[in-house]
């Protein structure tokens, strides 16, 4: 089971200026091919993303189900961390071929190997690659004045661990991820903090946990 932390993410980003075709805040959808096309240009063009983040899950009754907060580093190529500090601990991070989960209350670490599936999760298209997105995705591009640009995915497999996914960049920042799930279940990712393309210590990307924890592996 791939964990529930990389399908609420995790994320984005870019460096190309958009240029709304009028003054006004009136969106313009681009062409499915060219929305795909920019949004990789936007990731690709980040070698390294920082940020603190709150995370909040609505239910499908729009209830308020879940708040957590914590932070995320990723850098180029395959490199992602996350801790979650509140309400409970938790730490993902990908070395670019597997991936470790570590739950210091339950004193266990779960490994699971990064085949193409958990690679097409949200949290790692952010450190990962990003070529021919329109392939994996209908990728659709609202430019909302002159600022704020938002791209929405909508995986084209039926196996997909999402229903869609929303990112929003102002300023050439990504500012805000909104995934929906096959259970109905929204949840939002807020950034602040951000840094891009600033150093990031690769010793992150390394998980030190204490002996004597439980750790499980894909297919053991």
């Amino acid at each position: 089971m791939i964990p529930r932390m990389l399908l609420s993410f995790s994320v984005f980003l870019l460096t190309a200026i958009y240029t709304a075709t009028t003054a006004a805040a009136v969106s313009q959808d681009a062409d499915g091919r060219d929305a795909a096309d920019n949004l990789a240009s936007m990731l690709k063009s980040y070698e390294t993303y920082q940020a603190d983040f709150i995370q909040i899950v609505v239910n499908e009754r729009g209830h308020h189900v879940q708040e957590s907060r914590g932070s995320l580093k990723a850098k180029r190529p395959g490199l992602f961390y996350w801790e979650t500090s509140a309400p409970m601990p938790q730490f993902v991070v990908s070395n670019g071929s597997t991936v470790e989960v570590y739950d210091p209350d339950l004193e266990q670490v779960t490994v699971h190997n990064l085949d193409k599936q958990v690679q097409n999760t949200p949290a790692l298209l952010l450190s990962g690659k990003v070529d021919n997105l329109d392939e994996t995705y209908k990728v659709s591009q609202r430019n909302l004045g002159e600022h704020t640009s938002e791209f929405t995915l909508k995986p084209r497999s039926p196996d997909s661990l999402f229903v869609s996914l929303r990112l929003t960049f102002f300023k050439g920042e990504l500012q805000e991820m909104r995934m929906q799930d096959s259970l109905s279940q929204l949840s939002v990712l807020s950034f602040n903090h951000i840094q891009v393309n600033e150093p990031v210590d690769g010793s992150i990307f390394t998980l030190n946990y204490p002996e004597g924890v439980d750790i499980i592996r894909d297919g053991a």
